[in-house]
């Protein structure tokens, strides 16, 4: 009897979820036959993807080898990125890392593949926050600013170099505007300049900080936010960073040494040509157990599916603490579907945020009964870590 090929699309938060929760619940068997399972993901290791601030601020690792992981064993990793699936043939087909067209048959399919940050127009100047070569080169540049700081004489001149705008204040920004002022105050410190020279404004479109949440709560992260040298400035959205000066949407112009773009996530682009059923928001459709409709054996879960609890209506957000739970439903539906039997459906996770201010400050907000719980300081810090390490199945 042939074995069974599961091909996990996407080694993020949610596909490596996936992987761990489907072999795990089936260990590697399906009705007498064993599981070959197969992930495909354009990195070579796990990247996380949540914690892009931390290599920005402090050139912390943040790509995890696959084999790092102890479910890991027995499974194939290959270096590509998916071009097509082909329902009726149950086939995919993938460009490998050196360029080259492959095709690979499966009997299930997980597509994870997830979501992109969101790039201002090339002329709008700056850098975006995408990936880790993006935020190697962030540090690199507000480093290098302070280097040339120190030995500026003009104070106009050595006060822009010691300027950093963050543009966007989704969780991404405010947690990436937190970690450089720190970063950057005691580098300043080290060069002998004055740390607090340094400025770093976070740009927020609306008129309070996180939105989703209670007013309390977003003036706690601006009250947070202040205590790290953070000046949050509301109701403004950077428009072009051009020769060190940023321009404002209220045409405030603001001199700065680098302007770093936060401005949320798309779903990934790359779902358009896979032959997928999209929303016009180019997500994946799915019912409420993630099956994809109209492909037999295909499933989506994580940033590229409209995930919607059918209970509530409510739409799942595109947040890494999502995945978690999605993933480890999916193995029960898997197995599920795989046995000829009832499948679990889709529930909605826990209203909750937190936020990752520096070591030993954070902000972490529940509602539960009605209430709205926030907890801030060293506890909060600890719970987003831990957080963290759960969205990458570090524990």
């Amino acid at each position: 009897m042939n074995d069974l090929t599961c091909i996990i699309i996407g080694g993020g938060h949610a596909g490596l979820g996936a992987l761990k929760a489907i072999k795990e619940e089936t260990r590697g068997m399906a009705n007498g036959q064993r599981i070959r399972f197969v992930l495909i993901d354009k990195q070579p290791g796990h990247v996380r993807k949540v914690m892009l601030f931390r290599p920005a601020a402090g050139g912390e690792e943040i790509m995890i080898p696959w084999t790092h992981y102890g479910f890991s064993e027995g499974v194939e990793f290959m270096q590509g990125t998916v071009t097509s699936v082909d329902s009726g043939e149950k086939r995919i087909r993938y460009t490998d890392a050196q360029g080259n067209d492959a095709r690979i048959r499966y009997d299930l399919l997980v597509v994870a593949a997830g979501s992109i940050v969101r790039r201002p127009d090339p002329d709008q100047g700056g850098i975006a926050l995408t990936d880790p070569q993006a935020a190697a080169d962030i540090r690199e540049r507000w480093r290098a600013n302070l280097r040339q700081a120190a030995g500026e004489t003009n104070p106009k001149e050595r006060k822009r170099l010691m300027t950093v705008a963050v543009a966007g204040a989704g969780n991404s920004g405010i947690e990436t505007s937190a970690e450089l002022a720190l970063a950057m105050q005691k580098e300043a410190s080290t060069l002998g300049l004055n740390s607090s020279d340094i400025s770093v404004y976070l740009l927020n479109a609306q008129e309070r900080l996180f939105p989703e949440g209670p007013e309390k709560a977003g003036r706690k992260l601006d009250q947070i936010l202040s205590d790290c040298g953070v000046t949050v400035l509301h109701n403004r959205k950077a428009m072009r960073e051009q020769a060190g000066v940023l321009t404002l949407s209220n045409s405030d112009r603001l001199p700065v040494g680098l302007c770093i773009w936060t401005i949320g996530l798309i779903p990934n682009p790359a779902l358009r040509s896979m032959g997928l059923p999209l929303t016009s928001e180019v997500q994946v459709l799915v019912d409420e157990c993630y099956r994809v409709q109209g492909m037999s054996g295909v499933y989506s879960i994580g940033d590229c599916a409209r995930i919607v609890d059918p209970s509530t209506g409510k739409a799942d957000q595109m947040t890494c603490k999502e995945a978690g739970p999605q993933a480890l439903r999916l193995g029960k539906i898997v197995m599920a579907d795989l046995e000829g039997r009832s499948a679990p459906v889709h529930k909605s996770f826990l209203d909750t945020f937190g936020f990752g201010l520096g070591q030993n400050r954070g902000l972490m907000w529940v509602r539960k009964w009605g209430l709205d719980i926030i907890i801030t300081g060293k506890l909060a810090w600890k719970v987003k870590k831990l957080g963290w390490d759960f969205a990458s199945w570090l524990r």
